[in-house]
């Protein structure tokens, strides 16, 4: 077992809040939604957690996801459930990208996926507070990474797919243990049917920032980041953007980081993409609203992204906002099209919502959004290997006569 999992740290949990009102929770007690029908935030005591441990004492551990033990929620051990979440390396993309651009390639963890980094916080939060059956909507990824991480602490497990849902991703799910049904709807509409089943008590409802830990785990990807650019980060970010928790959990670190000392003041524009098909954020955001309203008849073949309404909404847009980036959104022929680039140009097969990431900075370059000499950071959030690719239908003959040169 990796040493990180069986040190007793401690955490510096000092309550929730209220991402809207800012209204006060008790930590060590299971929570849904604020009362204001908002996310809740893990707060901690940063100034204790300063004295207590250096940015250097966790740049000299193993580089996984628990070195982080300090800036997380779960406080005993032996609530950590875990599939080896290993530090997702940096790749150059200099032929397709550019050479100032780096993807941050979130493929290599468990259940191929950047969900393995919320799931994993909030199941384990699950088992410490005893939370024995839980039901999540989900559009692939997620409800893998849920079903995998629930069966390796034996909590039971109903998950909802919309009918559009990659085959790969329902067998998945249902081959890690998990009730999987799959639904006539979107996303949303299979959150309201978990919704309804958690208000009769059957079920913890672990939809996307309907409990405060995936953030938390989410987060880890802007930790990570600083520490591998030597604590300064990128001049830009571009990140896929559904339920936006992982934008939503860098921010949180980034802030959390300067108050610690870890890193400056600096910080980088954040660009939340999203699929023209499928753009609710984008459109609040040309708008000038806080809110967004639900995107109808929902279309892209990045699934990950196509969510009609997002709970995080107001915290997407903010964090957008506050770092003077912008919601951007690509056709699906661009990002087909950055998809096949990055593979035959640079060997690296991005996902359709990598994709996305990659056709909005070519964009962000024309528009004068972002200049080529900038330092960018691509968010691949799963293996390219559980999406359907085109045909390769060529054959060969071994008994007939061969044209080498041909080949």
């Amino acid at each position: 077992m990796n040493r990180n999992l069986t040190e007793d740290r401690p955490t510096f949990v000092t309550h929730l809040e209220c991402s809207l009102t800012g209204e006060r929770y008790e930590a060590d007690q299971l929570h849904g939604l604020s009362r204001a029908g908002q996310p809740l935030l893990v707060r901690y005591d940063l100034d204790a957690l300063g004295r207590a441990v250096s940015r250097d004492t966790i740049a000299a551990r193993e580089t996984d996801l628990w070195r982080w033990r300090e800036l997380l929620p779960v406080r005993r051990t032996d609530s950590i459930v875990s599939l080896g979440e290993i530090e997702t390396p940096l790749i150059p993309i200099p032929r397709s990208g550019g050479d100032t651009v780096l993807v941050k390639d979130e493929g290599r963890l468990p259940t191929g996926s950047f969900k393995a980094r919320g799931l994993v916080m909030a199941v384990a939060m699950a088992r410490e507070l005893g939370v024995t059956r839980i039901a999540m909507p989900t559009n692939g990824n997620a409800g893998a990474a849920l079903a995998a991480y629930a069966a390796r602490c034996g909590i039971e497990t109903v998950i909802l797919c919309p009918e559009e849902t990659p085959e790969v991703n329902v067998r998945e799910i249902a081959a890690q243990g998990a009730r999987v049904w799959r639904v006539n709807g979107q996303i949303d509409e299979c959150g309201a049917i978990v919704g309804r089943g958690a208000a009769e008590g059957r079920w913890f409802d672990f939809s996307t920032l309907k409990e405060p830990y995936r953030i938390e785990g989410k987060k880890t990807m802007g930790l990570e980041l600083a520490a591998q650019l030597g604590w300064e980060l990128p001049d830009a970010i571009f990140y896929p953007t559904g339920g936006g928790t992982g934008l939503i959990g860098m921010w949180k670190a980034f802030d959390e980081m300067e108050r610690l000392g870890w890193i400056g003041a600096k910080r980088p524009r954040m660009y939340a993409v999203q699929a023209s098909g499928c753009a609710p954020i984008v459109r609040a955001y040309e708008a000038g609203e806080d809110h967004a309203e639900r995107w109808e008849d929902a279309a892209t073949v990045a699934a990950g992204i196509r969510v009609p309404k997002a709970v995080g909404d107001f915290l997407i847009l903010r964090a957008v906002r506050e770092s003077g980036g912008a919601a951007l959104a690509v056709g699906d022929p661009a990002i087909l099209k950055a998809v096949e680039e990055c593979a035959k140009k640079d060997g690296l097969l991005l996902c359709p919502e990598g994709g996305a990431t990659l056709a909005a900075y070519q964009q962000a370059v024309r528009n004068n959004l972002v200049d080529e000499d900038e330092r960018v950071v691509l968010y691949n959030c799963a293996t390219g290997l559980k999406y359907p690719m085109p045909e390769a239908g060529q054959w060969l003959d071994k008994n007939a006569p061969i044209d080498l040169g041909a080949l």
